[in-house]
């Protein structure tokens, strides 16, 4: 990846939305970037599995767990799952859980925090709306940049 947040939100000021400082970074993949793909969930993660199962074409998925820090949302099998599936990264407002090994997978990764347990299985949440949180909106389509700085949001692709 060749950019920087730092510099994207320097070129494009007026453009750009700053999440506030709130992620924790895993994965082997410190700087990630594609379109949105959002999810609302809470404390279930029936959707996570089913949309990364998807081909993700080097998106991003952005999942609103409502901040829960009372159970894990993405896992290494589901981590697994995006890395075969072409997903550039994913950004959980809520936990994760086998982080050692999700830091071994070529895949960006935020979340708030760790957490062993994981989430129940009822089939909830929605697919394809805006989200909130840190901030900023986040719609389906918008583009993530994600590094050492921090995390990033636009209307389109910035470079």
């Amino acid at each position: 990846m060749t950019f920087l947040t730092t510099d994207l939100c320097d070129e494009h000021e007026n453009d750009v939305r700053v999440l506030e400082p709130m992620f924790q970074r895993f994965g082997a993949h410190p700087r990630f970037q594609g379109q949105i793909e959002t999810l609302k969930v809470f404390e279930d993660n029936t959707l996570v599995r089913e949309v990364l199962s998807e081909p993700g074409n080097g998106r991003v998925l952005v999942v609103d767990g409502g901040g829960s820090r009372r159970c894990a949302l993405v896992g290494d099998q589901i981590g697994e799952l995006a890395v075969k599936n072409g997903w550039a990264g994913i950004v959980v407002y809520g936990c994760i859980r086998d982080s050692v090994a999700l830091d071994a997978l070529p895949l960006g990764v935020r979340a708030l925090d760790t957490h062993p347990r994981k989430s129940v299985k009822r089939g909830e949440g929605q697919r394809g709306l805006a989200v909130t949180f840190g901030g900023v909106c986040l719609s389906p389509g918008d583009w993530l940049y994600a590094d050492e700085d921090g995390v990033i949001v636009a209307d389109r692709a910035l470079h």
